[in-house]
């Protein structure tokens, strides 16, 4: 885990509960915004704007066209944990014309990597 900024914290590994609930609490009470990339499975969890996430992942080596924002609700289990939802995922050069992303193989992916990286909607 490398910690560049306590708000914002990119993970390869599991996040503890405890700085998931800090990290949750710091800006929404309830939930923790996130960016995945997807093709280095490697995500940027935390912060006010999923943007924000983006750019610290680009300093890190990630593509733009690789990461995609959705928001992490720690307690709603499992099928409702994660919001598929942010600014950054509107993309029509990459057939996404909304904030949320359409794609269930796209969706799928985040799933798993959010499920082996965050939770899976159980730790509050």
């Amino acid at each position: 885990m490398l910690d560049r900024d306590p708000d914002i914290l990119l993970i390869d590994k599991r996040i503890d509960s405890k700085t998931l609930q800090r990290l949750a609490k710091a800006y929404f009470g309830d939930m923790v915004k996130y960016v995945v990339d997807v093709r280095r499975k490697v995500v940027a969890i935390g912060g006010e704007l999923h943007a924000d996430g983006e750019q610290l992942l680009i300093e890190q080596g990630s593509r733009q066209t690789d990461l995609w924002g959705a928001n992490y609700y720690p307690g709603r289990g499992q099928e409702d944990c994660i919001e598929y939802t942010a600014l950054i995922n509107i993309r029509p050069a990459q057939e996404n014309r909304s904030m949320e992303i359409a794609s269930g193989q796209l969706r799928r992916s985040i799933k798993e990597i959010t499920f082996e990286l965050i939770g899976r909607g159980k730790e509050k």
